[in-house]
This record gives C-alpha cells, sequence and structure tokens, in this order.
C-alpha cells in the first residue's frame, strides 16, 4: 500500500556561532566524507522546532515535557476546582499512579512537589483530562479507575507528542511512537573551530582614576561558522494514527515544516546575533521510504562561493537518486531568495514559503481522504 512520506531538505549559512555546544563548550563536530564538519544535533534543531510551534498552533494542541508532573496536573485540579487546593497535590499524584507513573520527592528538596524519574511528554489536553478524572473522584470519594486514568493518558495526543513520540519506561503502553525524525545537521564543508578571546571592563573600576584600566575579567569562546545540510522526514501515515484526525494532521505537517525551515537553536545567540534563514528549502512528498540527500555532500565542497554548488549538488544528488532508483516523488517544491535556487526550481515547483506549506497541506490532505 502506498504511503505518505515528506521530506524535508533544507541548506542554510550561519556566521561565526556556536549553536550546540558539547561538555566542553565547543561547538559539536562529527568526520565525514574524511574531514572535521560543523555539526549541530537532531535533538537540538528538534528543540528548536518545538518551540517555534508555538507561535503557528493553539495551546491546546501542543504539549509540555516535565518531571514536574504532580505541580502540572496539580495547578490544572486548581483551575478546575479551587475547593481542593490543599487535596491538589496528593491528588495529582494519585491519578498519575493510576496511569502508571511513579512519583517521588526529588532529592535534596524540601517543601516541593513530588516529580517523576524522567522526563514525561504529556499533552496539555491529557493534563486537563487526568486533572478532571481526579476532581471526579475526589468528589465522588472513591479511588481513581487505572483504566480510564491509562486512557486518559493516551488519548487526544499533542502534535508534538504525535510528531516526536514519547516514552514511558514503567508502562509501555503509554509510550507513542515519533512520526517525525530529525538528522543531525552537518556542513558541506570542512570547518576549523576558531576561538574569540574577549575582555569585559569594570565600568566603576575604569572611572577611578586611581585604579589600573585593566580588564574586569578575560575569557575565551569558541565558534565556527558553515553552510549546513539539515533534514528531516514525516511519516504521515504514523502521524495519523497518533492524532486520530485527518485535519489535526494536516495543521500538524504544515505546522512542522514551517517550524523546522525557520527555527534555530538559541546556543549562544546573544553572544554571536547569528540567526539567518535557508538558503534553499526543498520538501518532497513521496510513497515508498525516506531519503536523506546528505550523500550529495560526501565529498566536501571547497569551491567558493559554496551556496550556489551546495545548492547544484543538492538538485543534482536528488535526480541521480530518482534515475537509479526509480524513485519518482509524488510531488516536489522548493523556496528561496535568489537565482541561485534554479538548479532546484528545475526538479520542483518554486513558490514562497507559504505558498508552499499551503500546497504540501492540500497534497497532504489530499492523500489522506
Amino acid at each position: 500500500m502506498p504511503r505518505t512520506i515528506v521530506d524535508i531538505h533544507v541548506l542554510q549559512t550561519v556566521p561565526p556561532s556556536n549553536l550546540n555546544r558539547d561538555d566542553t563548550g565547543s561547538p559539536k563536530t562529527a568526520r565525514f566524507g574524511g574531514v572535521v564538519r560543523a555539526r549541530v544535533s537532531s535533538q537540538a534543531w528538534k528543540r528548536a522546532t518545538r518551540t517555534a510551534f508555538g507561535a503557528v498552533l493553539d495551546r491546546e494542541e501542543l504539549g509540555v515535557r516535565s518531571k514536574r508532573l504532580v505541580e502540572l496536573i496539580g495547578d490544572e485540579i486548581v483551575a478546575q476546582d479551587d475547593t481542593l487546593a490543599d487535596r491538589a497535590p496528593a491528588l495529582a499524584k494519585d491519578v498519575l499512579a493510576a496511569a502508571g507513573i511513579k512519583t517521588a520527592a526529588p532529592k535534596n528538596k524540601k517543601d516541593v512537589p513530588e516529580e517523576s524519574g524522567y522526563l514525561v511528554f504529556f499533552s496539555n489536553r491529557q493534563i486537563s483530562g487526568l486533572a478532571e478524572l481526579a476532581i471526579r473522584a475526589a468528589r465522588a470519594g472513591e479511588p481513581i479507575a487505572k483504566p480510564e486514568a491509562k486512557a486518559r493518558a493516551d488519548s487526544e495526543h499533542s502534535v508534538d507528542v504525535a510528531l516526536f513520540g514519547r516514552m514511558v519506561a514503567e508502562t509501555t503502553d503509554l509510550n507513542v511512537d515519533a512520526a517525525a525524525q530529525v538528522a543531525h545537521a552537518l556542513s558541506v564543508h570542512a570547518v576549523d573551530n576558531e576561538y574569540d578571546y574577549f575582555t569585559a571592563v569594570d565600568d566603576h573600576k575604569a572611572a577611578d582614576e586611581e585604579e589600573d584600566a585593566g580588564a574586569g575579567m578575560i575569557g575565551t569562546v569558541e565558534f565556527n561558522s558553515s553552510t549546513l545540510y539539515r533534514y528531516a522526514t514525516i511519516d504521515v501515515d504514523r502521524l495519523r494514527d497518533n492524532l486520530g484526525d485527518d485535519k489535526a494532521t494536516r495543521r500538524a505537517v504544515e505546522a512542522f515544516a514551517r517550524a523546522f525551515a525557520t527555527s534555530m537553536p538559541t546556543g549562544k545567540q546573544n553572544t554571536f546575533a547569528n540567526r539567518t534563514l535557508p538558503d534553499a528549502v526543498l520538501i518532497v512528498l513521496r510513497e515508498t521510504q525516506s531519503i536523506n540527500l546528505i550523500g550529495a555532500f560526501e565529498e566536501a565542497i571547497t569551491e567558493q562561493p559554496r551556496i550556489p554548488e551546495a545548492i547544484a549538488r543538492l538538485a543534482r544528488h536528488a535526480i541521480e537518486v530518482q534515475d537509479a532508483f526509480a524513485e519518482v516523488p509524488v510531488a516536489a517544491w522548493t523556496f528561496g531568495p535568489g537565482e541561485r535556487l534554479t538548479p532546484l526550481a528545475s526538479i520542483a515547483r518554486r513558490g514562497d514559503s507559504e505558498a508552499t506549506i499551503t500546497a504540501l497541506g492540500e497534497a497532504v490532505a489530499v492523500r489522506l481522504a
């Protein structure tokens, strides 16, 4: 049976920056094609994408990932029935236990609500539903029914839970298989990390004539600059299974495409002011499998300027894969600034970002129907 797969390919150039650093503070890197590349982890860009959902989706369609579930559900219990304020933490703990999620007092903290032992991703609707169930049981003076607690924790998934999935180690039947995958972003060329030596002046000390004019603080920050190839894919059929609604699925696909294309991790953002928009975006609708086109850049680009060469390579590799494996897309769209997008416009319909995302949504809706 034909599937519905959406592949999103992005080429994006960032100036000196440290978008995603390792445990030593250095920008993350990876060796690919025999040379060191700049790397931004999939987790960093998934987080940026999920954060951007707040600007394009209603709160009711989103979720919260936290250990502090007792506090979250307790607050919702009070919001629904403030007469239960004193009992809210205990009721929240009970409804979570009924759903199969254990909580305990956090170590080295006093007078704070209990927490789960790991991050749990709940939709705002699920939090509201569990709170309502706890209130109903409290009013009736009855224990919370475990089957209903689990049902409420496993229905009405939010868009972000449906896309990125959920793992509950203690209660695996609450797990949600992710409908989206995001690759680590890699530079299309070799990089060498550099260091910025900086000083900070003590304003008060500098105004004192009897003091020396030396710096109040010195340090270094590591950075690199790069043109990144970014890739993500959505299994629309899995997304539809998770959300249970065609219209919600279309909104989720459109929101993901928009947010993934325009979001950026915020590492050292105040230091470098490195926020950019993509040089090129290619969206491909397939019915067989996801196809990452990183092979276009296995040989590191050395030509200058890099962006036109990267766009040309991406288009050429997409055609080569299509011809070699008879992988003819159902549809393809592209957007980006300037004439350098021409190679991609030869294999995909060109438009602006909004027209492209609308066209993608319409195509997904037709296939879902």
